[in-house]
């Protein structure tokens, strides 16, 4: 099994090449745009991040204390603005409370204890927390999404409603722990539901994993 995981992920690697994620100027700013490109594209969470940035509030402290409708304002190019507005403030009102603010302290926690803190935070699911883990802390979790779900089921490896946490092990318990190729793998998985493996009308003829598919070659 590892093997055919490493084959799908040099096949993908070698059509899409590098993803470069996360695209962020600090390990603060993966955790707020973690929080808000749930159910939106990216271009719009990077529209609410320089607002914040011009705003001058892109900073745990900043959050924190602001108000949280002028923070909903702020990022009301994503969906959702007023819930993940009390998201972001609840998360920076966590770090304040204690960490001081120093976010290090919190990544400084063993791997699963992070996690478990983390999805303690109200509105912080599992695959927000293990973002934030494999793009700000920097710790070998793999990370499952709506895409990773539909390209696997359609290769014949998970059922069509496989939940999160099987396919969690399933790809860590056949892979290296190795912070890059997660954090590569995940971005190509996006790259291939994005581009080919739609969730209507796939483009199956031109997709770079169509012959080793089961949906294609039905």
């Amino acid at each position: 099994m590892k093997k055919e995981l490493l084959h799908i992920y040099d096949r993908l690697y070698r059509y899409f090449g590098p993803q470069h994620w996360w695209p962020a100027e600090s390990e603060f700013e993966v955790v707020v745009g973690a929080i808000l490109t749930q159910s939106v594209s990216w271009k719009n969470v990077e529209t609410a991040i320089q607002n914040l940035k011009k705003e001058g509030i892109l900073t745990i402290q900043g959050i924190a204390d602001v108000d949280k409708g002028r923070l909903a304002e702020l990022i009301k190019s994503t969906l959702y603005y007023n819930q993940k507005a009390e998201k972001l403030k609840r998360f920076c009102n966590h770090l304040k409370e204690n960490y001081g603010c120093n976010i290090f302290k919190l990544f400084n926690k063993e791997m699963y204890d992070l996690r478990a803190e983390l999805l303690s935070i109200k509105g912080i699911g599992k695959e927000t927390a293990d973002s934030i883990i494999l793009y700000a802390a920097k710790k070998p979790i793999f990370v499952v999404d709506a895409y990773t779900r539909r390209i696997f089921h359609r290769l014949g490896y998970f059922r069509e409603d496989e939940d999160y946490q099987s396919m969690q092990d399933f790809f860590m318990g056949n892979l290296p722990p190795d912070v890059d190729m997660f954090n590569e793998y995940h971005a190509l998985i996006v790259a291939e539901g994005k581009d080919f493996c739609t969730s209507r009308k796939p483009k199956c003829n031109a997709c770079p994993l169509s012959d080793i598919c089961k949906y294609w070659r039905k």
